[in-house]
């Protein structure tokens, strides 16, 4: 990608407790965007939320068991996108998975060949 490309923002919210085959879903979904080359993803921990089940987290609970809601973004084209969406949404059992529309101002992608 390189600056001025059009792109897409994969965008999913989960639970920090949210497992897959006994590991974090927010693991196992890193793991799928790492091996299949999508150019950067982050998780987010967020401070407090609620979902669709309408149950809100929040760091502010004095819990040892805090289950704060997560945010994974990612940013690839739209061919490498959507190229991870049924493996993505065939591990996201609950939450909320959004592709969306972005613009790349600054990629410092192009450091890395000299370029």
């Amino acid at each position: 990608m390189q600056n001025g490309d059009k792109a897409k923002k994969l965008t999913i919210y989960v639970d920090e407790k949210d497992k897959s085959h006994h590991r974090p879903v927010y693991e196992v979904l890193l793991d799928i965007l790492y091996r299949n080359g999508i150019a950067g993803a982050s998780v987010f921990r967020g401070v407090s939320g609620y979902g669709a089940d309408m149950v809100r987290h929040s760091s502010k609970m004095l819990d040892l068991s805090t289950n704060l809601p997560l945010k994974i973004e990612a940013v690839d084209s739209e061919a490498k996108i959507d190229s991870v969406l049924p493996e993505i949404c065939g591990v996201v059992e609950k939450g909320l998975v959004e592709v969306s529309d972005t613009l790349i101002i600054r990629c410092d992608a192009n450091r890395e060949t000299g370029q």
